[in-house]
């Protein structure tokens, strides 16, 4: 079990992210992992994904995608975006091995995330291994998305990045569930109730962007917070710095939750 533990953590990263729509779009991933990988330089990896379909396009023409490097030298400081508002409770769960990552989903209301006084809220989380993100260059073990959906179908994700050490509490709770469907594919099955509460964000400091889904179809006009807390892979190379402007939220106390 330690052994398993640590092979976890070690696919978690440590950073925070919210991710929401602008507009009205489509921002639903692809669950089927059939059509591309994350193999660098074959048929049908991440070079490749904006030819597979003419709706994933965006994944080689987008002029605002994601994941990039957050490097200090372009980030504005700025106060005026507020902090975190949550408003998570415990529900029932189930657990999905998709093939290209592990997806817990929230059945029944886990509760919201408002952002610019729209409340998303929560339905699943999933992890990448290793972190997609980089900050300054460097790359985390695994980074958790926490997905969110508004009454008008906008979207919001919550990403979690973890580094290896003490037992994370909510990684804990999910090990024995874990284990089992790790050779399925596609198997859903039920986990009980979960508290999303149980999931560490660190800091009240968070960094936002305007970019895309991290994978197919790629959709861009979905905005970026993250939190920094200070292999076979399944997360997409670091993106072209176009037309993202990035923004770091930090309290004026300097404090942490």
């Amino acid at each position: 079990m330690m052994k398993l533990r640590t092979q976890l953590l070690f696919c978690v990263f440590f950073l925070v992210i919210i991710a929401f729509s602008a507009s009205k779009i489509t921002c639903q991933e692809v669950e089927d992992e059939k059509e591309f990988t994350y193999v660098l330089g074959s048929e049908n990896g991440p070079e490749k994904w904006g030819e597979i379909h003419p709706e994933w396009a965006a994944c080689k023409s987008g002029e605002m995608q994601s994941p990039i490097d957050l490097l200090n030298e372009r980030v504005a400081i700025g106060t005026h975006l507020g902090k975190l508002k949550r408003s998570y409770k415990p529900t029932n769960t189930t657990i999905l091995n998709r093939g290209h990552d592990i997806m817990l989903r929230w059945v029944g209301g886990a509760g919201t995330i408002q952002i610019n006084n729209t409340e998303y809220e929560l339905k699943q989380c999933h992890w990448h291994s290793p972190s997609e993100h980089t900050f300054n260059g460097k790359r985390f073990a695994l980074e958790l998305h926490m997905v969110h959906e508004s009454a008008d179908k906008k979207v919001a994700v919550v990403g979690v990045t973890y580094t290896i050490g003490r037992p994370d509490t909510f990684l804990s709770e999910l090990m024995e569930h874990i284990g089992p469907i790790v050779f399925t594919d596609n198997d859903e099955r039920d986990v009980g109730v979960l508290d999303p509460r149980h999931i560490k964000m660190g800091s009240r400091k968070y960094y936002r962007y305007v970019g895309s889904l991290t994978i197919p179809p790629c959709t861009e006009n979905v905005v970026w917070t993250m939190v920094q807390k200070e292999s076979k892979t399944n997360s997409r190379p670091v993106q072209p710095i176009k037309k993202h402007s990035v923004h770091l939220y930090r309290p004026m106390d300097g404090g942490s939750n």
